[in-house]
């Protein structure tokens, strides 16, 4: 596993329930702020195995981006069950549940995980 891919899998892990990021916003936090797609490849080849929060990744518009409509509604399902709320377009307000990880995030990457929560990264 790359560096990058780690901290994206340790940043997704991360995400306080309640709370979201973009895709974007993973990778800038990860230090690639143009590697969004990468984030959408990382998170879709590794959910399962690493067990990450995947619906609680969403676009810089504040939507679902999954195209297939049974994805896209079980994703907005988890979403309303920890109490995000959205809007007549279908939008999470940013502002109010978007997760922007502290100044603390880089000496928590490079020390690894803190609990038994994080599965070992291979």
């Amino acid at each position: 596993m790359t560096p990058f891919t780690e901290r994206v899998v340790r940043i997704i892990q991360s995400i306080p329930e309640g709370s979201v990021m973009t895709y974007g916003g993973i990778a800038r936090a990860a230090g690639s702020p143009r590697a969004a797609r990468q984030v959408v490849r990382i998170l879709h080849s590794m959910s399962r195995k690493y067990k990450l929060p995947w619906h609680r990744v969403i676009n810089a518009k504040g939507m679902i981006s999954l195209t297939e409509d049974e994805s896209a509604s079980l994703q907005r399902l988890y979403l309303e069950g920890e109490g995000i709320e959205f809007d007549g377009r279908g939008a999470v307000d940013l502002e109010k549940y978007q997760y922007v990880p502290g100044p603390g995030l880089e000496a928590s990457l490079a020390a690894g995980p803190a609990d038994e929560d994080y599965l070992p990264l291979e």
